[in-house]
């Protein structure tokens, strides 16, 4: 999950990942900070997350953000 907090502090080095839980919900991140999120996570972790699973409960935190990646990994 390091990995992943590195990659998100890279992009919102503002935001307390680690704490917050509505990054979405709260609106803390914007249309192109998801965007980028989620290039990101594909090009890191050698997935390809769909565009309809850019969801608040896979987006949210960034431990629902990493067991998403975990699942899709696994499939």
């Amino acid at each position: 999950m390091d990995e992943l907090l590195d990659l998100l502090s890279e992009i919102r080095p503002d935001v307390d990942f680690q704490n917050e839980e509505a990054l979405i919900d709260d609106e803390i991140l914007e249309s192109d900070d998801i965007a980028s999120i989620v290039s990101e996570i594909n090009d890191q972790f050698n997935i390809d997350i769909d565009v309809n699973d850019v969801l608040p409960e896979n987006f949210n935190t960034v431990e629902a953000m990493w067991d998403y990646i975990q699942k899709l990994q696994n499939e």
